[in-house]
């Protein structure tokens, strides 16, 4: 019998409008979706083949749509790529984790300082392209680390790389992991080198480091039976590699299809789980909708292709973590609904799925389309919905 096979792609960032409680996060109307459809770069006719139109709210669907489809909520109690991803793997975060509006606190600043042995400029949320214009010829003169976060639950760290080697700028992070937990546990300790002069480049070294996932999710239920888990892009990051058999390091989203386009020529049993995170990156948070709309077209020209390659018995989902409007004011992620498309010849094409209460019911759908019980995680699974009799 043929190797059953499950792509997971997610759009970092790709919302398709505000959820109920929007306001409560400062987001109401944003609507990532919306903010790049209209600009002339986008162009996006496989996604709306597959039905990303028919989803419940987004206009101009097809007649025919050749994926199922839903519109999904998050239950977690935050708008991040850590508490997003790990929702969508069947964890679902009760508790925020703890966000710094006013900047970190000096104890944990000192504390920081005294164990890396570094002055520290900055502590601010801040744009990450802002602060190193800000603060980047300070630090080449001095030698303090730039340290900042956002309105997510994030500690960042950037350094010039002439300045504090990539892998020096790692033991730091590994530093600040260490000593952020409990009351203080970020959800990601971030490594953000840049080279060059004023304004600066921030390079794709980049590294995260998350918290363990606090309970099992899709990745442990499907490594524990013997079957492939490959991560390509900071998969591996945001689940600090607990569940994942194959890391894959990507360094653009065209890397990243690239890879996975390579992985889909290998015979494997089991999951393909892929980030693109130049969508948030480098256009939701810079505020760049031109960029993003063809980002989103790239992708779509890509996907065209993909599928094609796709065996008998794959099954494809799309989806995203959360939002990130790129016309807002706003350069933070926004709490929004996010797609679903679901494709394969075993898959029936024009079931609208309606509006999941969760993004967990993807992981208990890949858990049941890969054949294992899903009774450790969160979510409940739509396969016998859309599954091919």
């Amino acid at each position: 019998m043929q190797e059953k096979r499950v792509f997971l792609i997610v759009l970092d960032s790709f919302g398709i409008g505000e959820l109920p409680d929007a306001k409560e996060f400062g987001d109401s109307g944003s609507n990532t979706l919306k903010a790049i459809r209209n600009h002339p770069d986008f162009c996006c006719p496989t996604l709306e083949f597959l039905g990303l139109f028919n989803i419940d709210g987004v206009d101009g669907g097809t007649e025919n749509p050749k994926a199922s489809y839903a519109k999904m909520a998050e239950q977690s109690k935050g708008k991040d790529t850590t508490v997003g991803h790990w929702e969508i793997a069947g964890l679902i975060s009760e508790k925020p984790l703890p966000t710094y509006p006013n900047g970190f606190p000096a104890k944990v600043i000192d504390e920081f300082s005294r164990l890396t042995g570094k002055g520290v400029l900055c502590n601010k949320p801040y744009s990450g392209t802002e602060v190193i214009k800000d603060y980047g010829d300070e630090h080449i003169k001095t030698g303090d680390l730039i340290v900042y976060t956002s309105a997510d639950s994030v500690f960042q760290i950037a350094a010039h790389e002439d300045v504090v080697p990539v892998a020096k700028l790692y033991e730091y992070c590994e530093i600040a992991r260490g000593m952020l937990v409990g009351k203080h546990g970020v959800g990601r300790v971030i490594a953000r080198p840049f080279t060059g002069s004023y304004p600066f480049e921030r390079t794709p070294r980049r590294h995260d480091y998350s918290l363990d996932p606090p309970k099992a999710t899709m990745l442990n239920v499907l490594k524990d039976a013997g079957l492939d888990v490959i991560s390509v892009g900071k998969i591996n990051d945001i689940f600090a590699g607990s569940g994942v058999s194959e890391s894959n390091v990507t360094s653009s989203n065209t890397d990243g299809m690239n890879k996975t386009a390579e992985i889909a020529k290998r015979d494997f049993n089991g999951l393909c789980f892929v980030n693109l995170v130049d969508f948030d990156s480098k256009y939701g948070h810079r505020n760049d909708v031109a960029g993003y709309a063809k980002a989103m077209s790239e992708f779509d020209a890509w996907l065209s292709g993909f599928l094609g390659a796709l065996k008998e018995n794959d099954v494809l989902i799309i989806t995203a973590d959360h939002g990130c409007d790129p016309s807002t004011p706003s350069t933070d992620h926004s709490r929004e609904y996010t797609p679903m498309l679901i494709y394969g010849d075993k898959i029936k094409s024009g079931i609208n799925l309606g509006t999941r209460a969760t993004f967990a019911d993807i992981g208990a759908t890949v858990c049941e389309i890969l054949g294992q019980n899903a009774q450790k995680i969160s979510g409940k699974s739509f396969y016998d919905k859309v599954k091919k009799d």
